[in-house]
């Protein structure tokens, strides 16, 4: 696996992948910057060699050339992050940029227009990847959130380096961060899974049930389990259509000797609200008009436990509707589990979108050892996919 370390980029210029996709408010201001400060290291390492930097990423999902989905919007905060400032030129292909691109001398950055202007990039076209691969003399992806889309920008750009591309440090520690929980993992192993829904997780446990000794079920999720197992769970989210697939679940779990724990109580209410009338009720006991929201004390303390006994944690996945008060009780007990076991040694990696907004709003980010920064990808990759970003430096 090439890294940035194994290339010095003293008069290169470095043509990196960045997933600047980040969050702007109604003036344009950007409200969060992690993903910005993200890539800080791979474009230091570049810019301390003495080589020069061309950055390419997307923003939204725009349909043609839309200003509010410039990447002007952002040169500000990016500037103000690697403290240096930032070239931006409004386009990513063609005879202004080439001219940009040479004119770039060691130790500088030139942002490029968001690359999705073009239908392109999302194509995958091999035209425009190649006009992309002349803007550097070395090809860095360092965008793990676009990891699993084979655009231009992410797949295809590749095969025009031959041997100078490579993942950048953010990247490389990605896919450090996974493999070591899926294949090079210290024992007991858990992975807790939350989210509304068992569709949408149904691959990943299949994919790691080899993989781990315990697996917690947390989340809307949990329902359509115990519904399966003839508990009456009210009014709580929960797919019918899904039960027979949740037996079998629990069958190839006992099977591989994978411990599977559920919530044994839940903090329900009468209404999707902050402000609902709350009681804590046997998850097997829901009365109807109510609807499990969080998981109940009782489970907080059995899952404690559980975290306590392991030495790798994958969490995706929150425990209940967390963005409401009211129910955030049960991820909060979970991230201070998480917190001390890290503490002690245990390895603890955190992806997917809403177990990253719950830590990030609780401040465990940096109390876990690892949080990804792509969503979707991660998912991929715990499916037991090949991301074509990653093959196509690999390749």
């Amino acid at each position: 696996m090439k890294t940035i370390e194994d290339f010095n980029f003293k008069n290169k210029k470095a043509l990196i992948r960045v997933d600047f996709n980040v969050p702007l408010n109604n003036n344009f201001e950007v409200t969060d910057a992690t993903r910005i400060e993200a890539a800080k290291p791979t474009i230091k390492k570049i810019l301390e060699d003495g080589g020069s930097v061309v950055l390419m990423s997307h923003l939204g999902r725009p349909k043609g050339v839309e200003a509010a989905y410039s990447l002007k919007h952002i040169v500000e905060k990016v500037t103000e992050v690697l403290g240096i400032q930032v070239k931006f030129i409004a386009d990513c292909v063609g005879e202004k940029v080439t001219e940009a691109v040479n004119n770039l001398q060691n130790g500088e950055i030139l942002l490029l227009e968001n690359l999705r202007f073009y239908k392109e990039e999302t194509a995958g076209d091999e035209g425009f990847s190649k006009q992309l691969a002349n803007n550097g003399d070395i090809y860095v992806n360092d965008a793990f959130g676009t990891a699993h889309r084979a655009h231009a920008s992410t797949t295809i750009v590749a095969k025009y380096f031959s041997e100078h591309k490579c993942f950048g440090s953010l990247l490389a520690k990605e896919i450090e961060s996974i493999d070591k929980v899926l294949n090079n993992s210290e024992k007991p192993v858990l992975a807790i899974l939350g989210g509304a829904k068992v569709s949408s997780k149904i691959t990943v446990i299949e994919n790691i049930l080899d993989k781990v000794d315990h697996l917690i079920i947390g989340g809307g999720m949990t329902f359509t389990f115990v519904k399966a197992q003839g508990g009456s769970v009210g009014d709580s989210i929960c797919e019918d259509d899904k039960m027979e697939l949740a037996l079998e679940i629990l069958e190839k779990a006992a099977a591989k000797n994978v411990q599977i724990h559920l919530p044994v109580d839940v903090l329900a209410a009468d209404d999707f609200s902050n402000d609902a009338n709350t009681q804590v009720v046997d998850v097997t006991q829901i009365p109807d008009g109510w609807q499990g929201l969080d998981a109940g004390p009782k489970s907080q303390h059995i899952f404690d436990e559980v975290v306590n006994s392991c030495k790798t944690i994958l969490w995706n996945g929150p425990l209940g509707v967390f963005e409401l008060e009211t129910f955030s009780k049960g991820t909060i007990a979970l991230g201070n589990s998480i917190d001390r076991v890290t503490k002690n040694g245990a390895f603890s990696l955190v992806g997917g979108g809403d177990s990253v907004a719950a830590v990030k709003q609780f401040g465990f980010a940096d109390k876990v050892s690892y949080v990804s920064t792509g969503g979707g990808a991660m998912l991929e990759t715990l499916e037991g996919k090949n991301l074509p970003g990653i093959d196509a430096i690999l390749s």
